[in-house]
């Protein structure tokens, strides 16, 4: 188990996700626009990606090949190839994006849009937003629940 104080990250870290490999703990650093790589072999921050703006929630893809990333002020969505560790796609979304899930064939994600009240649905193959959905007030956090 990772404690906050073995971990020399910014001191406004924020989201914590895993990786589907478990190779790596990805926070977003809130004083700057950049995500924490933290090695969950030696507990340390390994890498730091720089991104457009200062981030909130984080989720790897099912296959392990990218991460999603909120961009609140910029409202948009950022994918960061976790191969080769750069941005390679933007979603335009309503403001305010905060949490993500990704649909477990990898093929859908949903955002979380506070201030519209909505829910973005994006696709992840065809790199867009295929629709909104009216969530109502304080559209916040997501979850995934498998259906019997």
């Amino acid at each position: 188990m990772l404690f906050r104080s073995q971990i020399p990250v910014a001191p406004k870290a924020q989201r914590i996700a895993l990786t589907v490999d478990d190779r790596w703990v990805v926070t977003a650093d809130q004083t700057k626009p950049q995500l924490a790589f933290i090695n969950t072999t030696s507990n340390a921050v390994e890498r730091w990606v720089a991104i457009p703006a200062k981030a909130y929630g984080t989720a790897p893809t099912p296959d392990g090949r990218w991460l999603l990333v909120t961009l609140p002020s910029l409202k948009q969505v950022a994918a960061i190839d976790l191969k080769t560790m750069k941005l390679e796609h933007t979603f335009n979304v309503p403001p305010a994006p905060q949490e993500i899930v990704v649909r477990p064939d990898g093929g859908v994600a949903f955002v979380s849009c506070d201030a519209s009240h909505q829910v973005a649905v994006l696709n992840l193959k065809e790199w867009k937003v295929d629709k909104l959905i009216d969530a109502g007030p304080g559209a916040d956090g997501l979850a995934w629940a498998k259906k019997n």
